[in-house]
């Protein structure tokens, strides 16, 4: 049986392990198949590529930043061309407002009286993109919280939280129609992960699906069992395939890629729909 992860990030954006390192932690995972998803970003995809091993298939892929309905909404956008002018524009105005808001809210935590400093947040950073993840650890070093998941809060830095800064995302019907129109497969990223804040309505996701949503993500660590069925049942009301991943952070998440598998048929139907690149696979070496 092939095995398929569809989502995981790299320190490209929020994750704790360069590129390759993902790579290579996924093969060893037994992972066929890699979708690399970084926030916003295609940044990782070459340093991924070069990492291949023999026999393991690269899918280059993305997760963009969304609004729907007023509250925050992940897509996941397949083999898109990355080149394509109106949606590299998109990509780049998030992640320049993603410095801004993490600046802003660096800064409201200094005026709650928490110790967390600008040069910390970059030093964790790196030559990523900061985003809340990054506050987060740096809320760990200094000694405000004892874990990451206490930031995301409405204590911290959780939506509409004390030092929360709300940010510029994309319509979330206009980002499926722009992944379409750049060749790519627009997939909704964990529906049901309600502790974290993403819950998206049948009626939303039947409204993605009118304008060219492709599939849904079902197996995703944070659906409970009731939640998975409840979305395989509404994907084939609405002619949806179904995903599966680990939405894998490296150290945030715990290493857990390929703990979440997508079906075979279902990554064939992802392939057919795309037309902007193809996957990626190992070069002779």
């Amino acid at each position: 049986m092939v095995r398929i992860d569809l989502h995981s990030h790299s320190s490209v954006s929020d994750g704790t392990q360069p590129p390759a390192d993902v790579v290579r932690r996924a093969h060893a995972a037994g992972v066929d198949v890699l979708a690399l998803t970084d926030h916003d970003t295609v940044a990782g995809h070459a340093e991924a590529v070069r990492a291949l091993p023999a026999g393991m298939t690269l899918v280059r892929g993305m997760e963009l930043s969304c609004r729907l309905g007023g509250r925050s909404l992940h897509l996941l956008a397949y083999l898109f061309d990355p080149d394509e002018p109106e949606l590299a524009a998109e990509r780049r105005r998030i992640r320049e407002d993603r410095a801004h808001r993490a600046r802003g809210m660096v800064e409201r935590l200094r005026r709650l009286g928490a110790p967390v400093t600008w040069e910390t947040v970059q030093r964790i950073t790196g030559d990523s993109v900061p985003g809340r993840p990054h506050i987060a650890r740096a809320m760990v070093d200094a000694g405000v919280i004892s874990s990451v998941d206490q930031a995301f809060t409405r204590e911290w830095i959780g939506e509409g939280g004390r030092a929360y800064v709300d940010r510029y995302a994309l319509d979330a019907v206009g980002a499926v129609g722009l992944v379409r129109e750049a060749g790519g497969v627009p997939v909704l990223a964990h529906p049901r992960a309600s502790r974290r804040g993403y819950l998206v309505t049948d009626e939303e996701i039947a409204r993605l699906a009118r304008v060219g949503l492709a599939g849904i993500e079902a197996d995703h660590p944070d659906h409970a069992a009731a939640d998975r069925a409840d979305v395989r049942g509404l994907a084939a009301d609405l002619g949806l395939f179904v995903t599966g991943a680990s939405d894998d952070h490296g150290e945030l998440t715990g290493h857990r890629l390929g703990a979440e598998t997508t079906a075979p048929e279902a990554y064939e139907t992802l392939m057919s729909q795309a037309t902007g690149a193809a996957p990626d696979r190992a070069r002779a070496r």
